[in-house]
């Protein structure tokens, strides 16, 4: 991913922030020539047994997903395939009114992480049960209820053979936190006011984000 170096997330826990409070990811591999490039969106946690530490460009940890195994993006995964998944955080439309200036053009300020890495599908059941409750529960805890999924994990068993699980070994990470940094101070405040003042959370969750650059 091409990153001005103006747009570089200011230490990697921005890319951490990404990954874990927008956790739908777009799962891509080059496929092959008949098939060309393959894309999945599908949700994305941190294996809980990796115990190490987010290192920089998370190079290393370990992250765990799943997919329907009926989708031949499945099929045509091997492991050791070099994949690459994209997460998407709060991004918004900037309007030219915005800027009380002119010449002026409109442009799109977005957050984005890219996470290069090699892929390992899990075939034992057990292995692949674990990677379903590994996710209810860390979604359950930050976006649920606290479901309790202890009557329902009999049932999680009989559809297990239609879950394709899968770990992904991190080799490096790029954020683009894109935040009308070029733009001179009292540009970049009426954007920042203006996405603050909006009614649909993605603008005012970009607002959050600007608060927080140095």
């Amino acid at each position: 991913m091409f990153v001005p170096h103006q747009y570089r997330e200011p230490d990697r826990s921005w890319m951490v922030d990404v990954i874990t409070r927008y956790p739908l990811a777009l799962l891509t591999v080059n496929g092959t020539a008949d098939q060309g490039p393959l894309a999945t969106h599908l949700p994305i946690i941190r294996d809980p047994q990796w115990t190490g530490e987010w290192a920089d460009g998370l190079s290393g940890a370990l992250l765990l997903g799943h997919m329907n195994a009926q989708n031949p993006h499945w099929s045509a995964l091997r492991n050791g395939d070099p994949v690459l998944l994209v997460f998407t955080g709060p991004h918004a439309y900037v309007s030219p009114t915005v800027y009380q200036t002119t010449p002026a053009a409109p442009t799109w300020d977005f957050t984005s992480v890219h996470v290069h890495g090699t892929i390992e599908k899990i075939d034992s059941p057990e292995q692949t049960l674990e990677v379903v409750t590994h996710t209810v529960r860390e979604f359950e805890g930050t976006f649920g209820a606290d479901w309790d999924m202890s009557e329902s994990v009999d049932y999680f068993r009989k559809i297990l053979p239609g879950v394709g699980a899968f770990r992904v070994t991190v080799s490096q990470a790029e954020g683009m936190f894109k935040l009308s940094q070029e733009q001179q101070p009292e540009i970049s405040n009426r954007v920042h006011e203006s996405f603050a003042r909006s009614q649909c959370s993605r603008h005012r969750e970009t607002a959050r984000l600007m608060d927080q650059l140095p």
